[in-house]
C-alpha cells in the first residue's frame, strides 16, 4: 500500500481519498478508523419542514426513498434530504450501507435482523422502535459485514 500526503494551501477542510481495486473489508476498516478521527463530529444538513437541522451522522439510522423525496430516520424524527441515495452512498462513512434498491441503513445502530429468506428480511435499530427492509440480494453482504464489524475485523 503506497500512502502519499499532500499539502494544499488554503483548504477547507481535509480530504482523504482512497483507491483501491476493489472494495473489501480492509478498505471500509480503513474508512471507519478515519472517519472515526472526526470524533463523529460529522453532521448532514437534513430539513423537516423550512427548519434546516445538522445531525450527527451517528444519530442516523438509515436513509429511505418515499416517492422522489429521500427521508433520513433517526431514533424520534424523519427528515428529508436533499441528496439523492447514489450520492449518500459516496458521501456516508463506511458504517453506512445499502441494503435494497431505496434503503441504506447505519450498520453501527443495528439491533437485530429478522431473517426471510423468501421476501426482505427485517433490521430493527436500537434504541427505536423503526424497522426497515433489507432485500434478498443484499442480505448476505450486510450479514458478513456486520459479523466483520462486531468482530472488529
Amino acid at each position: 500500500m503506497k500512502v502519499k500526503i499532500e499539502i494544499v494551501k488554503g483548504l477547507e477542510e481535509e480530504e482523504v481519498i482512497i483507491r483501491c481495486g476493489a472494495l473489501d473489508d480492509a478498505v471500509v476498516g480503513l474508512q471507519d478508523y478515519l472517519s472515526k478521527q472526526n470524533d463523529g463530529k460529522r453532521c448532514l444538513a437534513l430539513a423537516e419542514g423550512e427548519t434546516d437541522f445538522f445531525i450527527p451522522m451517528g444519530d442516523i439510522l438509515f436513509f429511505e426513498t418515499q416517492g422522489r423525496e429521500i427521508r433520513a430516520h433517526t431514533a424520534d424524527k424523519i427528515f428529508t434530504c436533499g441528496y439523492k441515495l447514489y450520492e449518500l452512498e459516496e458521501l456516508l462513512p463506511g458504517c453506512f450501507m445499502r441494503v435494497s434498491k431505496s434503503t441504506i441503513v447505519n450498520l453501527d445502530r443495528i439491533y437485530s435482523v429478522t431473517r426471510n429468506l423468501t421476501a426482505s428480511s427485517i433490521v430493527e435499530f436500537a434504541g427505536s422502535c423503526k424497522q426497515a427492509f433489507v432485500s434478498r440480494a443484499y442480505y448476505k453482504a450486510m450479514t458478513e459485514r456486520l459479523r466483520a464489524r462486531r468482530l472488529g475485523l
